[in-house]
């Protein structure tokens, strides 16, 4: 590949196993990915798939190793990095109309409360949820609490989509 977006450099994960020790997740995980491509971590539970995923996303460091994106050494989370979750990850407290407005209003912090509001209605309506903006969580099914991650992480126009069985609901 001539452009690398995405560069893993020799990543390895280790987590300190209760008897000692530690328990290696992945070794030595060299990938290089282009702008615009589309690619998939394939292997059974348990393999680091989430992990490689977390690290990418800036959550969680690598034990040894680099990870590049456009340049830059993850350092942190960061907004270029939108993550759909396996778990949701909503805020319950909050409607599907205050789940993907917060996420723009973290992106875009000066942003006037119409747009904020225009903005956020434009992707809850990409993903189907047209009149289901004033429900909380608690209020939805899995299928449409995963179309709410995939709003709220649209909604913020990020660099890369990092996705944890986005479509297992």
């Amino acid at each position: 590949m001539t452009d690398k977006f995405i560069s893993i450099e020799g990543v390895s994960k280790r987590f300190p196993a209760p008897a000692g020790g530690a328990t290696i997740v992945f070794d030595d995980l060299w990938l290089s990915m282009a702008r615009g491509e589309f690619v998939c971590i394939i292997g059974h539970s348990g393999c680091g798939k989430t992990t490689v995923l977390n690290i990418l996303a800036g959550l969680e460091p690598p034990s040894e190793g680099t990870v590049i994106v456009d340049n830059q050494a993850i350092e942190g989370p960061s907004l270029d990095r939108a993550v759909i979750f396996q778990s949701h990850a909503l805020l319950p407290w909050l409607t599907v109309m205050g789940n993907v407005a917060y996420a723009v209003a973290s992106k875009w912090r000066s942003i006037k409360r119409d747009d904020l509001h225009r903005r956020a209605q434009k992707f809850i309506d990409v993903v189907g949820l047209t009149g289901a903006e004033h429900k909380r969580p608690a209020e939805l099914s899995g299928g449409m609490k995963q179309r709410v991650g995939i709003a709220r992480a649209l909604s913020i126009e990020p660099k890369i989509m990092l996705m944890d069985e986005p479509f297992s609901a």
